[in-house]
């Protein structure tokens, strides 16, 4: 048997249960991980799993999914760890539609006592039951979660306006769309609501300006909804570094530098550079986070307007934070890009110490106060 097996989120693989799970599997057949989604790459580095668990590509659920079908996969299975049950059922019913069927196992929140095996496809629910005695999870149909998660989630057309009802959500959580936080919740009944693709209203939560900004324009049907945090465990870092080969032993001549103001952008993208100026609280959070791993400093650019999206953020020692008052950072963030930059993404600089230097002067030059964090 040809097993494919999409691993999704941090929270699978932080628990221990995706290497768990993939070990089992390997006993019925041939095995192929790969990531679906983004925020679990950094867990599956830290496990030290890029070799098990194919990380190249940055594939959305639903992709890793239709990859391991055009690979000929007898069976794939969904591997999650959502906040609840409903969130996960409602994630995976989310995937098997955009798929159009798939020969699809979900494992959700397996070791937990909500814990789930659910068969997506009819065919599969014997072999799927197999599976549930040797994992120890409750056996559930694909029209047992449908009937679950009715009413929950889904698209309703009204007018020019599209709601969007969102599943398990708790009071006091970050909304992300599309990577974006673009508010925060008060209920555990949330809907989007937008207008010829934008984001006017939020039933249940606070619209967040700022971020709707950053948003723009969405297909609200199928952009990438989540709640709360984007990794909730706390973990040591795996420090990795550099590759040797793309950094000589010999002092360098140049430095590479990334400018980032969007943190749903390929973070990892910059592994290699040797200094990221990031722009917003977020984005420095995450992005810093990150490359933590890598041995890349940031220098971010923030207002102290934070929401916080992981449980505990890292960053490289160099790492210089700059944080300016409250709805200046994309100004300020702007005016770098154009004069420091020149509207380049990457830019080659001959001393550092020297580019962070013109950096405050255009900061100090704006005439607003800013300071220095830890």
């Amino acid at each position: 048997m040809k097993i494919g097996i999409v691993v999704h989120g941090p929270g699978i693989v932080d628990s221990g249960q995706a290497q768990r799970i993939m070990k089992i599997l390997s006993s019925h057949g041939d095995i192929k991980a790969r990531l679906g989604g983004t925020m679990g790459r950094t867990a599956v580095l830290d496990a030290n799993l890029e070799d098990t668990i194919d990380i190249t590509r940055k594939l959305l659920p639903s992709q890793s999914v239709r990859t391991f079908i055009d690979e000929g996969m007898d069976v794939i299975f969904l591997l999650n760890y959502g906040k609840s049950s409903i969130t996960g059922h409602a994630f995976g019913y989310k995937v098997q539609r955009k798929c159009d069927n798939p020969p699809l196992i979900q494992i959700e929140r397996p070791g937990e006592l909500d814990g789930t095996i659910v068969s997506w496809t009819p065919e599969l629910y014997e072999f799927t039951n197999i599976i549930a005695e040797e994992l120890n999870l409750k056996l559930l149909t694909g029209e047992q979660v449908k009937d679950e998660i009715k009413g929950l989630t889904g698209i309703i057309r009204h007018d020019s306006f599209m709601h969007r009802k969102i599943a398990g959500v708790s009071p006091g959580e970050n909304i992300f769309i599309n990577g974006i936080v673009v508010g925060r919740s008060k209920a555990s009944e949330v809907t989007l609501v937008a207008q010829d693709g934008i984001i006017k209203e939020i039933k249940g939560g606070i619209l967040k300006k700022h971020g709707l900004e950053k948003l723009g324009r969405i297909d609200i049907d199928k952009a990438v909804v989540k709640t709360g945090l984007l990794r909730k465990a706390v973990v040591k870092p795996r420090i990795i570094g550099k590759d040797k080969r793309i950094q000589p032993a010999k002092s360098k001549t140049s430095y590479k530098i990334a400018y980032l103001s969007h943190a749903a952008e390929d973070i990892y993208k910059l592994k290699d550079t040797d200094l990221v100026v990031t722009v917003g609280d977020d984005t420095t959070l995450v992005a810093a986070d990150i490359l933590y791993r890598f041995n890349v400093p940031i220098i971010g650019i923030t207002d102290g307007d934070l929401d916080k999206v992981v449980e505990k953020g890292f960053k490289n020692k160099k790492s210089l934070i700059v944080e300016l008052e409250r709805g200046w950072d994309d100004i300020i963030g702007e005016k770098i890009f154009l004069e420091c930059f020149k509207g380049k993404e990457t830019i080659e600089i001959e001393n550092i110490e020297n580019f962070k230097s013109e950096l405050l002067q255009i900061i100090s030059k704006t005439g607003k106060g800013f300071t220095i964090k830890d």
